[in-house]
């Protein structure tokens, strides 16, 4: 009787995974359906798209350059000194995770307008700079959880072996955590990048949705749309899609598990 019951029990769990995943792929489906494969593939090459695709990586590469700048001493810290305030810090360190990134464009944009922020508006206000802070203040906070969760699964004595051999804290920091903390860091780079990648709240409304200037992928799908021109959409779809999958692939290769945020 538990046998059968437990059959059922995964029978049920299992019809839940199968037909969302049924859901997804009839969605990707949909795409490759609804347009002409010509003019998709025409679409794929096209300037417009070709531009797009430069700009994103190379944006996306700023920002997660400049991100992991911060992230990584940033987890460190949340991860292994206790302090007056830190659950404060923590609570606004998440802040970008749960708040639509639309709003944090918005934020952006009204700080560019204050007496702290006039001096820099039109460094970034509509201009390539304002896609790499956008990104950057989205995805620098995801980092910084997933580096965090990195280092507090090493064991602090390992930092602790080496200073007695003669380490200071910096030495042990490079040498010994580093090196642990390596694939997990890498693996979050990677997160980070692609959610760059695929950033468009905050950077449309800090940078704007200029064709060809600050055309990144996820405007040209917003602007390819606004035109009615599917194939360009639809192509540019394709391209997020297959860099998420090489992504999320990488990821697990890299740590050897599912991705968990």
């Amino acid at each position: 009787m538990d046998l059968g019951r437990e059959k059922v029990f995964k029978l049920t769990t299992g019809s839940f995974l199968f037909a969302f995943f049924i859901f997804l792929l009839l969605i990707i489906a949909s795409l490759a359906l609804y347009t002409d494969p010509q003019a998709l593939f025409s679409a794929l090459f096209s300037g417009e798209v070709l531009f797009s695709i430069r700009l994103s990586m190379v944006t996306a590469t700023a920002a997660t350059a400049a991100c992991l700048t911060v992230a990584l001493p940033a987890a460190y810290t949340l991860s292994r000194t206790e302090f007056f305030g830190k659950n404060f810090v923590d609570v606004i360190l998440n802040i970008p995770i749960v708040t639509p990134p639309v709003a944090l464009g918005a934020a952006l944009l009204i700080f560019m307008n204050t007496p702290l922020g006039v001096g820099v508006r039109d460094v970034f206000v509509f201009q390539v700079a304002g896609i790499v802070l956008a990104q950057f203040t989205v995805i620098t906070a995801l980092a910084i959880r997933l580096m965090k969760a990195t280092f507090d699964n090493i064991d602090p004595r390992y930092e602790n072996v080496a200073r007695t051999l003669g380490y200071n804290k910096f030495q042990a920091f490079f040498k010994v955590t580093l090196p642990i903390a390596r694939g997990g860091i890498i693996a979050a780079a990677i997160l980070a990048w692609t959610r760059a990648m695929g950033e468009f709240g905050a950077t449309v409304m800090l940078a704007g949705a200029t064709r060809m200037k600050t055309e990144t992928l996820p405007i040209a799908i917003y602007l390819s749309l606004a035109t009615a021109s599917v194939e360009k959409a639809a192509a540019v779809i394709f391209i997020l899609i297959g860099l998420a999958v090489v992504t999320l692939l990488a990821f697990q290769k890299i740590s050897g598990r599912g991705v968990v945020l």
